[in-house]
């Protein structure tokens, strides 16, 4: 395959599984690059710029994207809601694909979340609950973040139905609030479970990962996909071929 790539956060873990998986796929990383590199001479080298970096450095990176005219896979996680709108709106202006996860398996669970949110009324309980290692830096995920997007987009909710965790006497749960649940320890890669519960039945759908080198596998695949695209904002569900 005939594609270069510049990794930004290239010393992180995700940063050495992307250059890990680059060389699995025959590509070359024209440069990687984190703190203290010259950034702007590095990201000029690649074909694509593939940024796993600090939420601190995306509008950097994608000003700098967007006057090279490269095409952009953003995987860093953590930007606040209206932050994240105003970034989109500013990498809209090159081909780039943005997603919370790079996972084949998890973003099917996107699809099949829309689906069972779709299907299932309020009359089941919404509730997301991730788990990742203790080195984490951002509560929720970025998966979870958008499962939780899904399930209120689905359900015509805003923000404000977010239930993050519960303590003391909170009274009953109401049919209009979703919850959210962040657990860290140990070395989890990542965990998601959405469940759906009823009176008299549960729905839960969980995916589990065991190695890093599944998103960045997907990332590589999303890179080689934007090759030729136009400009616009896409997502791993794009890539994959699951939108309707």
């Amino acid at each position: 395959m005939s594609l270069s790539i510049v990794i930004v956060g290239g010393r992180g873990r995700m940063g050495q599984a992307i250059a890990a998986a680059a060389k699995e796929a025959g590509i070359a990383v024209a440069a990687s690059l984190d703190v203290g590199d010259d950034i702007p001479a590095g990201l000029a080298l690649g074909d694509v710029i593939i940024d796993f970096s600090s939420h601190a450095a995306t509008r950097d990176v994608i000003a700098r994207a967007v006057a090279l005219r490269k095409p952009l896979v953003i995987g860093t996680t953590g930007h606040p809601a209206e932050e994240k709108a105003q970034l989109r709106q500013l990498a809209a202006g090159i081909p780039c694909v943005w997603s919370g996860n790079y996972s084949v398996g998890v973003n099917l669970l996107f699809a099949l979340t829309q689906q069972a949110a779709r299907v299932l009324d309020s009359g089941y309980d919404a509730e997301v609950v991730e788990m990742h290692h203790r080195f984490k830096k951002d509560a929720p995920s970025g998966t979870a973040a958008r499962l939780l997007e899904i399930i209120l987009e689905e359900r015509k909710l805003n923000a404000s139905a977010l239930r993050h965790g519960r303590e003391g006497i909170t009274g009953e749960r109401t049919a209009q609030e979703v919850g959210i649940h962040s657990l860290r320890g140990g070395d989890v890669v990542g965990d998601h479970t959405v469940m759906f519960a009823a009176l008299g039945e549960r729905l839960e759908l969980t995916h589990k990962a065991s190695d890093r080198g599944i998103f960045a596998r997907g990332a590589i695949r999303a890179a080689a996909w934007l090759q030729g695209r136009p400009a616009g904002i896409y997502d791993m569900q794009d890539v994959l071929g699951l939108k309707a």
